[in-house]
């Protein structure tokens, strides 16, 4: 049976690729659309559980829309990792054409290019995709009067971060959220994916997914390096250096880095269980 989260289909819709592949109603290429907020949860079903977010300005593919737009629910796939499930239809919005990313775990923007402007000062996080049309003084201008960023917090979209690990750092002390991608809160996996796709690596958005993508199996014996991940049942971190990892996770309810092996002790005994793998991601080398 295909994995629902990476299967752009729920029987009445399926993405035109998957013709002849599953049984579906009608067949669509889909369209594109953006966050309009500066997260959105991504739903197992309309109204239910969240199973990752998305963030300002990345694209979702719509295929149908349940119910009222208004108030309804799109059906579809992000974009960035084609995960799939319910993403609110009001949350969305038209695709600018995009041009710089949010390069620091948390920012805002504000109505004026005015660091003393009254307000309304909204969040934009790390990967958050934005529409630059200017500068005034250290602010970026933002397109259709989204207000003002601070320039310093951006970088243009061609850019990439050279390191996941510095990523993944910017993240320490960041809340533990279950489903979260962002620096208001992200789980282990979030945390993984953030770090890989700041530095142009593609990378799924579950651990049971991340652990089976390409790159080398490293045995127990075989020295870590950072960026290198190890797994468990459910769970993953990432090396930061041959003895310490970072990991979102619900013994610190934040992100933490910490010595491996007495987290592996700690982990161990817990209902996770014992780690099930090890991986060098395949941009890394040797």
């Amino acid at each position: 049976m295909s994995d629902p989260r990476c299967t752009p289909a729920n029987g009445r819709v399926a993405h035109v690729t998957l013709k002849g592949k599953v049984t579906a109603d009608r067949f669509v290429s889909g369209e594109d659309r953006v966050a309009k907020v500066a997260t959105t949860p991504i739903l197992r079903s309309p109204g239910g559980s969240i199973d990752r977010e998305l963030l300002f300005g990345q694209i979702f593919v719509v295929l149908e829309t349940v119910g009222d737009p208004r108030t309804g629910h799109a059906f579809g796939y992000a974009a960035r990792d084609g995960y799939c499930g319910y993403v609110k239809a009001s949350d969305l919005g038209e695709v600018p054409a995009v041009n710089h990313v949010v390069a620091v775990r948390e920012t805002y923007r504000l109505p004026q290019a005015d660091l003393k402007c009254a307000g309304p000062c909204q969040s934009l996080y790390l990967g958050s995709m934005l529409a630059v049309t200017g500068t005034e003084g250290d602010w970026s201008r933002l397109d259709q009067d989204a207000g003002y960023v601070p320039s310093c917090h951006l970088r243009e979209i061609s850019e990439t971060a050279a390191d996941p690990v510095s990523v993944a750092r910017l993240f320490l002390g960041t809340p533990y959220v279950w489903g979260g991608n962002s620096g208001r809160g992200i789980d282990c996996s979030g945390l993984v994916q953030a770090a890989f796709l700041a530095c142009g690596w593609p990378c799924p958005g579950d651990s049971d997914l991340i652990e089976t993508m390409a790159g080398t199996s490293l045995d127990r014996d075989r020295p870590l390096k950072g960026g290198d991940l190890i797994f468990w049942k459910g769970h993953t971190a990432m090396a930061t250096g041959p003895t310490t990892m970072i990991h979102a996770n619900a013994h610190h309810m934040m992100v933490a880095e910490e010595p491996i092996e007495p987290a592996l002790a700690r982990i161990a005994a817990s209902d996770t269980g014992p780690e099930t793998s090890r991986l060098r991601p395949a941009p890394l080398t040797d």
